[in-house]
This record gives structure tokens, sequence and C-alpha cells, in this order.
């Protein structure tokens, strides 16, 4: 059985929206400052802290992709953009963006590890509200 986790762009968020290809340029920044990191201690470390591929099929186009991997401990993590309607405290509704992080059944623990690290930097990014695999929240927005 699959999980999710979501990660919800909340009013006080730094950003309300994002795109599937916005999504990709930051896992590549990722890319790119880990293997600063590992520039800095003489290890690969960007081949082991982001060990996949992204993969992005022509049925799911600008609404989800996966990342994939070859290495045996990684398999699949998928990441789709989407929005649902929030009712606010004054009883009105608003559209709100969020990134849902599915780990899929043929997914290992070392991708769950992966989807965690992830939905973390990304939350941290837009100061958002972080809905983790085992059902806590994590915020990173600001609060009243």
């Amino acid at each position: 059985m699959s999980s999710n986790a979501y990660i919800k762009f909340v009013p006080t968020a730094a950003k309300q929206a994002i795109s599937t290809d916005e999504l990709k340029d930051l896992f590549f920044y990722y890319k790119e400052i880990t293997s600063k990191t590992g520039d800095q201690t003489s290890f690969p470390y960007s081949e082991v802290a982001f060990p996949y591929e992204i993969k992005e099929d022509p049925t799911g186009k600008g609404k989800w992709f996966y990342l994939y991997s070859t290495n045996d401990r990684y398999k699949a993590i998928l990441i789709g953009v989407d929005e649902e309607t929030i009712e606010l405290e004054d009883g009105s509704t608003k559209s709100q963006t969020y990134i849902q992080v599915t780990l899929p059944e043929i997914s290992t623990f070392g991708d769950k590890g992966k989807a965690n690290e992830f939905c973390k930097f990304l939350a941290k990014k837009f100061q958002a509200e972080l809905h983790l695999f085992n059902g806590r929240i994590m915020y990173f927005n600001p609060r009243k």
C-alpha cells in the first residue's frame, strides 16, 4: 500500500503556487548543493544524497513526475502538484496548492528516508506546512 506526505502552501507560506518545472529545478539545486558538500569532503556525496533520475510520463506532464533509481537500495518516489479547497476561519473558502509525495508499493525504506529528507528541504524552502507519512505535522511557516 502506498503512503503519502503533503507540503501545503498555507496562507502564511513564502509562496502560494508552484509548477512541476519549478520543483524539478529545486531538485537540481539540491543535487548541486550536495555535490558541493562532497567536493569539500572529497567524497562523491551527490550520488548518495540524490540517487535518482527525474522522469516524467507524458500522461502526467505538468501534474506529476517521479524520481527513479537504479541503485538497489532505492526504487521510486512520485511527486505531484495539485490544489484543494479549504475553509478559512471566517467561513469563506479558498484554493490552496499542495505538493504530494507518494511512496508506491515498490518503494524501499531508503526511499522513505530520502522522501522525508526532500519533504523537509522543500517545506523549509517554501515556509510551508508539512504533513509527514506518519500523520504528524511540521510547521515551517510563520505562525500567529
